[in-house]
């Protein structure tokens, strides 16, 4: 699988984590978006897609912005990441 990448995120918001694999191909914030709707649909409850969010690496703290493309990042296999909802 050249094409994706395993990571470990967690959701704090929601007290938990999943193994993903990631498209390396796709900007960070389709990435996000995929990961929302995928969240919503696996924990059954309602979040919206267009809520803003931020990815970042949980060893070294680092925010990805929305326009970097995933292969052009540190995030390889077995990359923890965490994904955080902005309040407002």
């Amino acid at each position: 699988m050249e094409n994706k990448v395993l990571v470990k995120l967690f959701i704090p918001d929601l007290d938990t984590s999943f193994d993903l694999f990631l498209p390396v191909n796709e900007l960070v914030w389709k990435i996000k978006k995929l990961i929302i709707k995928s969240v919503a649909d696996l924990k059954n409850i309602p979040l919206n897609i267009d809520d803003e969010v931020i990815l970042l690496n949980k060893d070294t703290s680092k925010i990805y912005s929305n326009n970097d493309i995933l292969i052009e990042t540190d995030i390889r296999n077995g990359t923890e990441l965490i994904l955080i909802f902005k309040s407002e």
